[in-house]
């Protein structure tokens, strides 16, 4: 009879069978690391981490803002005001349409802005100049030219301007609007100036008081002009409201 702990064959007693160690491939040694080493310093190459994707950084809200102003400059330009959309107006300016609306709630909101960013200039210096004391009229109306000139005529805020004339009577909401924000106020300022410079006596007549809007002619006619007319004809603008300003300024039996 066999004893606890032995076999029965062979007679023999031996004792339990240990587990055998897992087997390795012949001719391959494991290497341990060395545990002075660290992991990436055994690393023969650099770590390098996926770039973020997503949208890039976002703009200053004045930067958004501007962004948003030129893009929808250049989408009412291509395709007018009926045409025109917040989501080309978003695609253009590279962001999210909800992000439009947080600026602009609606696409009239938008085109007043559009149409207050261009006059803005031009406004603010004939407020400046009407309070300015005893600046000649002649003075005036060279600087506000060359002021209209500069800042409409030379630069995008002309086709503002283009698309209120060829639009407005479409769209009277935004027609009352530059009537009551822009030409209210720059009627008034010139008609102010101009009763001044009539009771001075630096104007021939008092027409130009009773009726400031003949100041404005050449400058609307300027915009018509160069929208319609300049690849035909190209207008010299400087000159013509050089000789505007003569002939408003001129006295009885003087050429202007």
């Amino acid at each position: 009879m066999a004893r606890p702990g032995t076999r029965g064959t062979g007679g023999k007693g031996k004792a339990a069978a240990r587990p055998k160690a897992a087997s390795r491939a012949p001719g391959k040694i494991a290497k341990r690391p060395d545990p002075g080493t660290s992991s990436a310093v055994r690393s023969s190459k650099p770590v390098v981490k996926p770039a973020r994707r997503g949208r890039p950084r976002s703009l200053p809200a004045e930067d958004r803002r501007r962004a948003i102003l030129a893009a929808a400059l250049a989408v009412f330009s291509e395709g007018g005001f009926a045409q025109a959309r917040l989501d080309d107006v978003a695609r253009k300016a590279g962001i999210a349409k909800g992000t439009v609306y947080l600026y602009f709630p609606t696409k009239e909101a938008l085109f007043e802005e559009l149409i207050r960013s261009a006059v803005n200039p031009v406004l603010s210096t004939l407020e400046a100049l009407a309070h300015a004391p005893g600046i000649p009229f002649a003075a005036l109306l060279e600087k506000l030219f060359g002021l209209f000139r500069a800042e409409v005529l030379g630069t995008d805020r002309r086709l503002v301007l283009r698309l209120l004339l060829s639009e407005g009577a479409r769209f009277p909401e935004v027609a009352a609007f530059y009537h009551r924000e822009v030409l209210s106020k720059g009627i008034g300022l010139m008609r102010q100036v101009a009763r001044w410079a009539a009771d001075k006596g630096e104007l021939p007549s008092d027409a130009v008081a009773r009726f400031p809007h003949l100041i404005m002619a050449p400058l609307l006619l300027s915009i018509l002009w160069d929208g319609l007319f300049s690849r035909f004809e190209p207008l010299d603008v400087e000159g013509l409201l050089a000789a505007h300003r003569d002939v408003l300024t001129a006295k009885p039996g003087r050429r202007p």
